[in-house]
């Protein structure tokens, strides 16, 4: 099967990841250029340096995963049932070192292959770079079962920023300490747009230093994974929706909804012009609230919080509330971001299926997640759920929201949300 840049899948279904891998990568061009696999922790982080495989190090400490070379052709051999629990991911990718970039290369390809029979490939050129010196090219990685994404995504700081990304050290030169850059794939003809870009982060911060100076400490990990995943120039409404059944009494007590809420905003400021954020509290009823602004974004958790839950009721009726989103935007001509927070206890499978088949015709991805509960039900199920127009839902579960880092919040909440862009756009449900 031939891969798009950025598509991902179940492992499974190509082949039987109880048997070793084989992950194939190969480069034509001038430059000198290295490979390397990162094993990466549940916070996608190089926890383990012993972990990152490259020619320096040419295998894991059991074996695990183990590197040949042979001229710019690199070979991993991988059994990804004898990685630790911790090794949550593994990242395949290549760096140039010394002069040249990514746009000279004649080719990059990507297989996977299996008792020598190839089942997945990408198949890059030239023209699907820029000045990018370090490229992620595929990720495989842990979510109920072993996945794999197609990422082909770069720095412009070469094997340094792949170790800043991750977490990882280097020796501390003037060159090493630039701040991290990733690039943003486009065509020549799009090359100019890049001020826009660069303009559109600091006005982001801008924003936020005037009206919400509170939340600019966001802005940097946010700004990561927008770039990361294209998305600077992203344009979309965001709305956010707050389980306020009597299970989530304790959240609301420690402060977790308060900093969700905190942590929502900025994703309103970037991609929506009026900067605001939709939000809604359901429980056995739901109440459409007044937008949340940089002005009143602190008090849309009510001091008397516990009058609203009595109101609302003290159950969860997940249904009602996607109704009425699914009401209310169904004529909306911009994509919608809707992030849906839930401890569990989701019941009415049935329901919320055929609601969910129904909205994938229209611009509106649901995230999905779930803080400190249990038994999500259906919605742990989104990623095999058929007979949706296109995939428009993702879960996670994010049970210890507040020990989350802000980098690994952004990136989980924006993980399928790209390529559910593509997806509409190409079938013309947006301009």
């Amino acid at each position: 099967m031939n891969l798009q840049k950025g598509q991902r899948d179940k492992l499974e279904k190509y082949c039987n990841v109880a048997q070793e891998i084989e992950v194939v990568m190969d480069i034509s061009g001038e430059a000198v250029y290295d490979f390397s696999c990162f094993g990466l922790d549940a916070q996608g982080k190089l926890s383990d340096d012993a972990y990152m495989v490259f020619y320096n190090q040419i295998q894991t400490p059991g074996g695990e995963v183990r590197y040949q070379r042979n001229g710019n052709q690199a070979c991993f051999s991988i059994n990804l049932t004898k990685l630790p629990e911790r090794i949550q991911k593994l990242a395949f990718t290549v760096t140039i070192d010394g002069k040249g970039y990514m746009e000279a290369v004649g080719f990059h390809t990507i297989t996977l292959r299996q008792n020598q029979q190839e089942f997945l490939g990408l198949y890059l050129k030239g023209t699907d770079f820029q000045k990018e010196t370090a490229v992620i090219s595929m990720e495989i990685y842990k979510k109920d079962g072993w996945r794999f994404s197609a990422v082909a995504s770069g720095f412009y700081g070469g094997l340094g920023d792949l170790l800043r990304y991750y977490g990882g050290e280097e020796v501390q030169t003037e060159e090493s300490l630039t701040p991290i850059q990733p690039a943003v794939t486009q065509s020549s003809a799009q090359q100019a747009e890049s001020v826009q870009t660069s303009g559109k982060k600091v006005s982001l911060e801008k924003k936020l230093e005037k009206g919400a100076p509170k939340l600019v400490s966001l802005v940097k990990p946010l700004q990561v994974e927008l770039e990361k995943r294209n998305l600077l120039d992203c344009i979309a409404r965001v709305a956010l929706v707050l389980d306020i059944s009597g299970s989530m009494s304790g959240r609301y007590k420690n402060g977790t909804v308060q900093e969700i809420v905190n942590k929502t905003l900025p994703l309103a400021v970037q991609f929506d012009d009026d900067g605001e954020l939709d939000f809604w509290y359901y429980g056995t009823t739901c109440r459409r609230m007044p937008s949340v602004n940089m002005e009143n974004y602190e008090s849309a958790v009510p001091e008397d919080w516990k009058k609203l839950m009595h109101s609302l009721g003290g159950s969860n009726n997940e249904v009602l509330v996607i109704r009425d989103i699914m009401q209310e935007y169904k004529k909306s001509k911009q994509p919608v971001y809707v992030l849906f927070i839930t401890d569990g206890g989701v019941s009415q499978a049935g329901a919320i299926k055929k609601l969910l088949k129904e909205a994938s015709t229209s611009p509106v991805f649901w995230q999905f997640v779930g803080v400190g509960g249990s038994n999500y039900g259906v919605l742990e199920k989104l990623d095999t759920m058929e007979g949706r127009y296109v995939d428009n839902a993702n879960f996670c579960a994010l049970d210890d929201f507040k020990k989350v880092s802000n980098q690994e919040l952004y990136s989980r909440l924006l993980n399928e949300f790209p390529q559910w862009m593509k997806e509409i756009r190409q079938k013309g449900m947006i301009g």
